[in-house]
């Protein structure tokens, strides 16, 4: 693998940043949790955040947290999969459909929560499972699984993802 960085991957894929904390921002608006302060895209460590105040509902806790990964997931899936169909059934490689595919993988790579995300949702969920909170409970696997993916980002897991979604789902939903 090669090394790219940060601050030039953030440039490439900037929409994906921007959707990222847009649903971190959706989620707080609908849980109505008071945001501080947010911005959506920036050349820096970090590339995009949404300062919010604390819930004690680990519910919307949850949510804030995964939201990204719901509303990336699915818009990247929703944008790619139009985009794939007249390149896979009629041979037409139009540049609109490489510009939608371009946009929806680098949705789809920012799906992922942060470490910080999944520490919010980690902190809450160790008081919560005593309260037998089943949604407390799942996310252990969850938060597992997103620690081990930011992880293996130095080997383009985010990048993989959003292949895989954008390009893979529809690819193997119509062969």
């Amino acid at each position: 693998m090669f090394f790219i960085p940060g601050e030039l991957i953030a440039i490439l894929t900037f929409p994906g940043i921007i959707v990222h904390e847009f649903a971190h921002m959706l989620f707080c608006r609908l849980r109505k949790v008071v945001v501080f302060d947010a911005c959506y895209f920036r050349v820096g460590n970090p590339a995009g955040y949404v300062v919010h105040e604390n819930s004690s509902n680990f519910t919307t806790t949850f949510l804030i947290s995964m939201g990204p990964f719901f509303v990336n997931t699915l818009l990247c899936l929703l944008i790619c999969l139009p985009a794939y169909m007249p390149i896979k059934f009629f041979d037409l490689e139009h540049p609109l459909s490489y510009f939608l595919i371009w946009l929806g993988v680098s949705i789809g790579m920012h799906a992922i929560p942060s470490n910080q995300d999944a520490e919010n949702v980690y902190e809450q969920a160790k008081e919560k499972v005593k309260e037998w909170n089943v949604l407390a409970l799942l996310s252990f696997p969850v938060i597992g699984l997103i620690y081990l993916f930011n992880i293996l980002r130095v080997v383009w897991a985010d990048l993989i993802y959003g292949v895989a979604i954008g390009i893979g789902v529809p690819s193997l939903l119509f062969g």
